[in-house]
């Protein structure tokens, strides 16, 4: 959909940053605004969130972006480092691992995000207009790998308003406007 269209707002819902006017919600069959609080942790853990701003702490290595969230959750050292390199592999940035994510160009940067989304292996990965700050080039990119990811396993939703990426992908594509679907 078009910006404006309610794409940003449902995501920040299936991530209960805000909560629906009304209707409910359902992730996996269950109402995620009946989880309690103490339960949105591991919640969150199995949702991973990419997005166009990338959110990477700016005084920081690639290495240390895609740890911390592992760190913050008191995960072993020794699970963090492997957890860590596999991802860098994944989104080819395992030669970039002591790079300040200041240094990085905007795909890098992008590919850091998907890393950092994916450590805890969601079950969801959310992408939310992360082709918008890119080049072409760089845009297809992410792209390519956003399909890698779905390949593997891992439900990818992909916000955008980019038709021609709508167009290419050849997946089922939900329409929206004004907070509303329109075509599915």
């Amino acid at each position: 959909g078009p910006s404006g269209a309610g794409k940003s707002t449902l995501i920040k819902m299936l991530t209960r940053e805000e909560s629906p006017s009304s209707g409910r919600i359902l992730v996996a069959d269950r109402d995620i605004f009946q989880l309690r609080e103490r339960e949105l942790p591991f919640y969150r853990r199995k949702v991973g969130v990419i997005f166009q701003d990338f959110k990477l702490l700016s005084k920081k290595t690639v290495y240390e972006n895609v740890a911390f969230a592992l760190e913050v959750a008191g995960v072993l050292p020794k699970v963090i480092k492997k957890r860590v390199n596999e991802m860098l592999t994944l989104v080819g940035l395992e030669n970039r691992a002591n790079a300040l994510s200041e240094a990085l160009s905007g795909g890098e940067k992008q590919r850091v995000s998907i890393a950092r989304a994916l450590i805890h292996e969601p079950k969801l990965l959310i992408a939310d207009e992360p082709t918008g700050n890119l080049d072409p080039v760089n845009s297809w990119e992410i792209v390519e790998l956003l399909f890698k990811i779905n390949k593997q396993g891992t439900i990818v939703l992909l916000a955008t308003h980019d038709k021609e990426i709508v167009d290419a992908i050849h997946k089922r594509v939900i329409s929206m406007k004004d907070g509303k679907v329109v075509d599915d």
